[in-house]
């Protein structure tokens, strides 16, 4: 699917401060929706993290009409998200299905809009998923906009994970093209 309103590309540091506003927006409407803890409570992601994800080349933005809408973190490699080694309540699909090959997958994480443009969260997951065809993703379970959208791009529920930066369990989800 190719969508002439949208445009993926790698964040620089003159991103930074835009990256820093969208998750601000994000945060608020986290809060509004039902989820105030998922980055509310730690003001996540933290600049310095961000920086980092800019450095390694893992940082990316949504560009419309010439200006960043949307931001997220990708990357895909074997065994690439320490915190989806250990899965509860369930099995990742491409373990399953494929075995230890199931374990390259790309992950995004830390995806926000200025909700300026509708579709924005959507095309860059599609994008992340286009990029190596195995995708994992988690997302805070009082966060159901984000699960409403996985859902609707064709993601499956795989079980609960946990991450470094709180105890709050996350449900995993996963989309594999066989």
């Amino acid at each position: 699917m190719q969508d002439e309103t949208f445009r993926i590309r790698q964040a620089a540091l003159e991103d930074l401060s835009r990256m820093l506003e969208i998750y601000a927006h994000a945060r608020q409407f986290m809060a509004e929706h039902g989820n105030p803890r998922q980055w509310g409570a730690t003001g996540w992601p933290p600049e310095w993290l961000l920086r980092q994800d800019i450095g390694d080349g893992h940082s990316y933005v949504c560009e419309a009409e010439g200006r960043v809408v949307g931001t997220f973190f990708y990357a895909c490699g074997p065994h690439i998200e320490p915190a989806y080694e250990t899965i509860v309540d369930g099995r990742w699909i491409g373990e399953e299905v494929l075995g230890e090959a199931g374990n390259t997958y790309g992950v995004i994480h830390r995806i926000a809009s200025d909700g300026s443009k509708k579709g924005t969260g959507g095309f860059c997951i599609q994008w992340a998923y286009r990029q190596c065809g195995h995708l994992r993703v988690d997302t805070h379970r009082d966060n159901l906009v984000m699960q409403n959208l996985m859902k609707k791009l064709g993601f499956v529920p795989c079980g609960t994970i946990y991450v470094e930066e709180d105890n709050d369990p996350r449900i995993a989800f996963e989309k594999l093209q066989l």
